[in-house]
């Protein structure tokens, strides 16, 4: 390989651009605040930062800090000297304990070197070309006022860029001064790069990367700092005066932006592509359910004017003692079928024609949403220069080069790169499949678990000696067999999460892409199972398998469930509602209390702080930038809000014939989604360090996976579950009014059982 300092020989031929001067790259254009990101000498930028804890007595200190621990990150920090970083030191002390920040700066010769190893693209030219919305455009040529628009200040200019190259610098634009050439984020990049390939032990045994000192608790925090504030100042300045941050906050993060287009380069420019194509994918998804929204809404809302007008229902209700049925029960006694008049009726409005129409509109609504996508991702990764990034500039992860045992030439490149035996992946790729399938069966054993738990309910709620929980006893038990059902779903979730993490690691994927590809993909098979399979054995097999009066079909001894007094698709409906909207529900509460409790602990145990006598009227006025940071936290990253994402995807395609208000709910939801991310990216978390990316990965192969089985689950749901079907039978075989079609749905118990019982009844 390669070594640091050797000069690369490079043939490519830049072409001569005109620049004017004062188009400065950097940061932004606008002139930057003050945010005190500096070194003691007040010119030093700094562009990463280490922390750790220790206590302060020597007694404590003997106890509390490993000499391991100790050794590491001695052996790490030297190392970082050695690669040409600069440091310096800062402690804050506490009543027991010492915070130690590690300040980290890459001098313009590291820049240089590390801006050519992993590719970075630098400014050639300003792109003129303006930018507009697609909505934006029908608006205009309609004549209609656009709600949506705002004026962002500072818009982030466009370049045409290429690869760095050290000895191509003066054709680069802005390259004359080396403070700003390389923007923050581009300096970020090039800290992350060294801290996690730095080994501080022995590299067979992995001890390599500050990812891993992190983990094991030699460091407690490693991360670039924010550009100062995010509250806007007071008095109030012009908007152009603001930072990135704070243009931010104002114009994306507070509540009143809801109807307001995202600042997409603004996000970019401070948070990197990868954010910013989430952000720009949830704001296209959230505005293509507006009218699938409007769609389901108005179906529901058509589903009242059809139970008026039912003629079936009016003879349910009207029918007295016509119908006596079988008991639900082994303990259980004949009731009317008239009794379940409401309920009948509550079903219609998720079960009537209206839903067939709903279910091939949001079929092709699927679709066509995803093409639309793959052209405004297209659009904005060629606009970002980011449209051959995983073919061409993405280099292997920094733990996977650090870690691998061997290296190999590149036939293309001629370069020796780090290599990992493929048949070793594969033996470990298989092993994790066992651990889903394995998984996938401890669901399966709680969904079971799970219809037992109905079962029995009902009986012991039947046997109670209060008459409405006995009437209601089916409908209690099918709404806590629900709510049970979230709370497996939620608490297994988190398990394999973690387990998933671990099993990706251990693969040993080459880049960054792979590697989150395979823990997605692990993931989200684990995860449909788990969300879906409840749904899917309500829709499909529940109260397909009950037998008959007189010989009834059992599991372990107990009688296999059937759908409720309104059939199952209203069973469908309660159990989409449950899962959907209380994993929502939960969820927002979650990342609207969860951050905001955390980063009070955090602060609480840093305050209050015990200053030498020296320092003490300085650190009362404002903390530092290292400190303010560090009382943040930790960034998370994206993968929990895509998956949140594509699960709700999941349920208002694969079942809304069931469920006809689902993309409302994820509307609302959407809405208030995209308000609590931009807050806790902002003001709640540290900043992350930026990773580029060409598109949404491969969560979009899972949303088209998702597209095509909802068309065949909402034609099975149709055939099969909604009486859909048994109607239209009916109409033109019988009787077009339907009089009479509640006679025709049920049966007749055998001869057997009513000689056995005496007595007759439907089922």
């Amino acid at each position: 390989m390669r070594r640091r300092g050797d000069q690369r020989e490079d043939g490519t031929t830049l072409i001569t651009m005109e620049t004017s001067p004062e188009n400065n790259y950097g940061t932004m254009n606008a002139v930057q605040p003050e945010d005190g990101n500096v070194f003691s000498d007040g010119s030093t930028r700094v562009d990463f930062v280490l922390v750790w804890e220790e206590p302060r007595s020597m007694q404590e200190e003997s106890m509390g800090v490993s000499p391991a621990h100790r050794r590491w990150r001695e052996e790490f920090l030297k190392r970082l000297r050695h690669s040409g970083l600069l440091q310096e030191q800062k402690e804050v002390l506490q009543t027991k304990k010492r915070i130690c920040f590690v300040l980290l700066s890459a001098p313009w010769s590291v820049l240089c070197y590390y801006a050519e190893e992993i590719s970075l693209r630098v400014p050639l030219q300003v792109v003129t070309a303006p930018i507009v919305n697609w909505s934006e455009q029908i608006l205009s040529k309609l004549s209609l006022p656009n709600l949506m628009s705002q004026d962002v200040p500072n818009p982030p200019p466009d370049y045409y860029t290429c690869q760095f190259r050290t000895n191509k610098l003066e054709r680069f634009l802005g390259s004359d001064n080396k403070d700003t050439f390389f923007k923050t984020t581009q300096r970020h990049q090039v800290l992350y790069e060294i801290l996690a390939r730095t080994p501080y032990g022995s590299v067979k045994n992995g001890e390599v990367g500050v990812d891993r000192l992190l983990n094991e608790q030699v460091f407690t925090a490693a991360y670039p700092l924010h550009e100062g504030d995010y509250q806007l100042p007071t008095p109030p300045v012009s908007p152009q005066s603001l930072s990135l941050r704070q243009i931010l906050y104002a114009y994306w993060a507070q509540w009143s932006c809801w109807r307001r287009y995202q600042p997409l380069d603004h996000i970019r420019e401070y948070f990197g592509e990868k954010i910013a194509l989430y952000f720009a994918w949830l704001g296209f998804y959230t505005g293509w359910l507006l009218p699938a929204s409007v769609v389901g809404t108005v179906i529901f809302l058509i589903g009242f004017w059809l139970v008026a007008t039912d003629v079936p229902a009016n003879e349910l209700c009207g029918s007295g003692n016509s119908f006596i049925m079988c008991p639900l029960c082994n303990i259980c006694s004949y009731w009317n079928y008239s009794s379940i008049c409401v309920t009948y009726k509550a079903g219609l409005l998720f079960d009537n024609g209206g839903t067939v129409f709903l279910s091939v509109f949001m079929s092709l609504w699927a679709i066509t949403f995803l093409e639309y996508w793959k052209r405004t991702c297209s659009s904005l990764s060629h606009r970002w220069d980011c449209s051959e990034f995983q073919d061409i500039e993405e280099r292997p992860r920094p733990e996977f080069t650090a870690m691998a045992p061997m290296t190999m030439r590149n036939p293309v490149t001629g370069a020796e790169e780090p290599y990992f035996p493929e048949n070793k992946r594969f033996n470990r790729t298989l092993t994790g499949c066992m651990v889903i399938i394995i998984m996938v069966a401890v669901v399966l054993i709680f969904l079971t678990a799970i219809i037992l738990y109905r079962t029995i309910l009902s009986i012991i709620i039947y046997k109670s000696e209060y008459s409405f929980f006995s009437f209601s006893a089916g409908r209690i038990a099918s709404f806590s067999g629900s709510v049970l059902n979230l709370l497996v779903i939620l608490l297994l979730s988190r398990i394999y999460t973690a387990l998933a993490h671990i099993l990706t690691r251990w693969e040993m994927h080459r880049t960054q892409t792979k590697y989150e590809d395979m823990f997605i993909l692990k993931v989200f098979v684990f995860q449909f199972v788990n969300f879906y399979s409840s749904p899917v054995y309500i829709a499909f097999f529940k109260g397909r398998f009950i037998g008959y009066p007189g010989n009834y079909n059992t599991l372990f001894g107990v009688r296999n469930e059937d759908c409720g007094a309104g059939g199952c698709l209203i069973d469908l409906a309660q159990e989409l509602l449950v899962i959907m909207v209380g994993k929502q529900l939960i969820n927002n509460i979650q990342e609207f209390i969860s951050p905001k409790v955390k980063s009070w602990w955090q602060k609480r145990k840093l305050n209050p702080q015990l200053k030498e006598a020296g320092q003490e009227a300085q650190r009362q006025e404002e903390a530092s930038p290292w400190e303010a940071d560090y009382q943040l936290l930790v960034c998370e990253g994206l993968f929990s809000e895509y998956l949140e994402m594509v699960i709700q995807f999941g349920f208002i395609t694969i079942f809304v014939a069931a469920c006809p208000l689902a993309p409302l709910f994820a509307l609302i939801n959407n809405w208030v989604e995209v308000r609590l991310d931009a807050q806790k990216f902002v003001t709640e978390y540290r900043r992350p360090v930026v990773e580029r990316a060409q598109d949404i990965g491969i969560w979009f192969p899972i949303l088209q996976f998702i597209a095509h089985m909802a068309v065949l689950s909402n034609a099975f749901l149709i055939a099969f579950t909604s009486s859909f079907v048994p109607r239209l039978y009916y109409r033109y075989t019988r009787d077009s009014t339907l009089s009479g079609f509640i006679n025709f749905t049920l049966a007749t118990s055998p001869l057997s059982y009513q000689q056995q019982h005496n007595t007759s009844c439907s089922t």
